[in-house]
C-alpha cells in the first residue's frame, strides 16, 4: 500500500494492481459521552473544544475499468462541516459520471445520504447498483426512494467485482457491512462503521458506541475484524479514521494497534 497522490481532499494509494483513492467529505463533533464503557470508567479520548472530532471518509476503488464507490459522505443532509466528497472526486481527476457502482457499508446520513447531490440530482448519474446491507434498506426513502429500484440487498457474502466481496456484519446498524477488496498487495477491509474513536477502541476494542444498534454484536463484529486484520497482508479503510483513514493493526499486549503508514 503505497501512497501516490494527497491533497486536502483526497489521497490515492497503489494497491497491488487497484487504486485506492480516500475521500474526505469532511468531520463530525460529537460529545464524549457518546463512548460506552463497560466498567464506566475508560482514558478520556483526545478532544477538540470538549467534543470528539470523527473524521468522515469514503474510499473509491479502481481497477482501471471499474470504479467502486464506498459510502457517499453525507451531501448536504446533516452539519456543514460535511459534504465535500465531490470536490474530493474532482480533486482526484474522477469523473463522477464514471462510477457506476456504490457499496454503502450502513445507511446513517453520512455514508448514504451522498447519493443526492447538493443541487438535489443524482450524484452519480450513470448508476447502476447500491449494495446495502439487508435490514437498512428501510433508509431508502423520501429523497431517496429513487434508488430503491437500483438496491442490491446483501444478506450473506456477496461478490460485488471479482475483486471485492461484501460481508455482513450487524450490529452497529443491522445492515452494517464491510467491504473486502482483494489484489496482489492482499486484503483491504473497509469496515465502515467498526470504530468510532480510533485513540481509544484499538487499545480498548470492548468500548462501545452509544448510536450502536446493537451493542453486543457490534463488539463481537469489532473484535472479530480486528483479529483477521492483525494478520500479515491486510490493511483496514474506516469511515471514522483518522485522515486519510487507512493503516494497518498489529495486535498489542492488551487490545490493538493502528498503524497509520500503511507500507
Amino acid at each position: 500500500m503505497r501512497k501516490t497522490a494527497e491533497s486536502p481532499l483526497h489521497a490515492s494509494f497503489e494497491f497491488g494492481g487497484l487504486e485506492v483513492v480516500a475521500l474526505r467529505d469532511g468531520y463530525l463533533d460529537l460529545p464524549p459521552s457518546r463512548l460506552c464503557f463497560p466498567d464506566g470508567l475508560g482514558p478520556a479520548p483526545a478532544t477538540v473544544g470538549g467534543l470528539l472530532r470523527l473524521s468522515v471518509n469514503a474510499f473509491l476503488v479502481d481497477d482501471g475499468t471499474r470504479r467502486v464507490l464506498v459510502d457517499t459522505g453525507a451531501s448536504t443532509s446533516w452539519h456543514p462541516t460535511m459534504g465535500r466528497l465531490l470536490d474530493g472526486l474532482a480533486e482526484a481527476r474522477v469523473d463522477r459520471g464514471s462510477i457506476t457502482d456504490v457499496a454503502i457499508t450502513h445507511a446513517h446520513l453520512d455514508h448514504l445520504n451522498g447519493l443526492v447531490a447538493p443541487d438535489g440530482t443524482d450524484a452519480f448519474p450513470a448508476l447502476e447498483r447500491v449494495f446495502l446491507g439487508a435490514g437498512d434498506e428501510g433508509r431508502l426513502s423520501e429523497n431517496l426512494a429513487r434508488f430503491r429500484d437500483r438496491a442490491v440487498l446483501v444478506t450473506g457474502p456477496l461478490a460485488v467485482t471479482p475483486w471485492m466481496t461484501a460481508l455482513p456484519t450487524p450490529g452497529h446498524t443491522p445492515g452494517h457491512t464491510v467491504y473486502d477488496v482483494r489484489s496482489e498487495a492482499g486484503h483491504l477491509l473497509v469496515w465502515g462503521d467498526t470504530v468510532h474513536v480510533p485513540s481509544v477502541q484499538f487499545a480498548r476494542p470492548e468500548v462501545t458506541w452509544e448510536l450502536d444498534a446493537d451493542q453486543d454484536l457490534a463488539r463481537a463484529a469489532r473484535l472479530e475484524l480486528l483479529a483477521r486484520l492483525a494478520a500479515p497482508g491486510h490493511f483496514v479503510a474506516g469511515a471514522h479514521l483518522d485522515w486519510p483513514g487507512i493503516g494497518r493493526v498489529e495486535a498489542r499486549d492488551r487490545g490493538y494497534a493502528l498503524v497509520t503508514d500503511p507500507g
